[in-house]
């Protein structure tokens, strides 16, 4: 016989089932939740504008028509979704009293979060194979990255995301979850929902970081083998000015890479038993909000290409506006 209690279903052999969590979030700073409310929603709204503007401008300007900016207008894209599966929530949260998330939910939440997260990592390699074919093979990379192995690079991409995405959901969620569902961060992550499971989670945790070490440190070695490459190279080149242009094309990606493997490696490459929820909630913010701020300020802000695409996209809106 089966009983239904709350967010909780009471089974005969008195084993008790969660079917809904709660967000504990920022709930412990009070008042000061109003004006996270306030300063979160102000950086949404520039990520969402910031991407959104690196989309478009790459779109308009035949100019950026590149594989280096198809695969920036691909990270946008799917930064601005990767937000949109967190934030919108977490303010919510932040002016509700009802923090609770479904199990269904929760399980939705986790996978999209990842996959848009792993989709990201594996985007930010090939953004670094892109920059090593240009640099260290010119002559041969219009073949290297033609636009057909553009397309196929992002849909492997996106493909290897979610399929890991979905393994790691599937070893979280297959766990019996009983009475505590309580979860301590402001959306699903692996390791404060795993915490909450009754059972021995030493297999599926292991698990689950052999799939980190996959698509984290991978990538990340692959991108630090290809820009020891691209050093090799650019210190071969002759003039300063040669030099410069060459290191400048790849100084926003490698701010983006440090800031994006740093975070995330901090919070998946290590035993959920070590997780402590205020540094790993404030280590959370930076890859979930801080990163996708980071990305359109840094590629906007330092790269001359896109400062020149914006002015030229403002500059045809202005001239039609005074033409009409």
């Amino acid at each position: 016989m089966t009983t239904v209690l709350g967010s909780e279903v009471i089974l005969a052999e008195n084993l008790t089932m969660v079917t809904e969590f709660l967000l504990l979030g920022f709930s412990s700073l009070g008042e000061i939740q109003l004006a996270l409310f306030v300063v979160f929603l102000f950086l949404y709204l520039i990520i969402l504008s910031g991407n959104v503007t690196i989309i478009s401008v790459i779109h308009l300007d035949k100019s950026l028509h590149t594989p280096m900016y198809f695969f920036l207008g691909i990270l946008s894209t799917s930064e601005t979704f990767y937000t949109f599966v967190i934030l919108p929530k977490m303010l919510i949260n932040l002016l509700s009293v009802a923090r609770t998330i479904s199990f269904n939910c929760c399980a939705l939440q986790m996978f999209f979060f990842l996959g848009f997260a792993i989709t990201n990592c594996l985007l930010l390699g090939v953004m670094g194979y892109d920059r090593y074919a240009a640099i260290c093979h010119p002559l041969h990379y219009p073949t290297l990255m033609s636009w057909q192995v553009c397309g196929k690079l992002t849909a492997a991409c996106a493909i290897g995301g979610f399929l890991a995405s979905l393994t790691v959901v599937n070893l979280v969620f297959s766990l019996p979850f009983c009475s505590a569902n309580k979860v301590n961060h402001y959306f699903c992550d692996i390791s404060p929902v795993i915490l909450l499971a009754c059972t021995n989670t030493d297999v599926n945790e292991f698990v689950i970081f052999i799939c980190g070490v996959l698509v984290l440190v991978v990538p990340f070695l692959f991108i630090c083998v290809s820009y020891l490459c691209i050093l090799r190279t650019i210190l071969k080149i002759p003039s300063a000015e040669g030099r410069r242009k060459a290191f400048s094309t790849c100084a926003s990606h490698l701010s983006v890479v440090i800031v994006h493997y740093g975070c995330a490696s901090f919070i998946y490459l290590r035993p959920t038993a070590n997780y402590v929820s205020n540094k790993d909630r404030l280590v959370t913010v930076t890859y979930t909000i801080v990163t996708p701020l980071l990305n359109p300020m840094v590629y906007s802000l330092r790269n001359k290409d896109v400062q020149l695409a914006i002015r030229k996209v403002l500059g045809k809106k202005g001239s039609l506006k005074l033409y009409n």
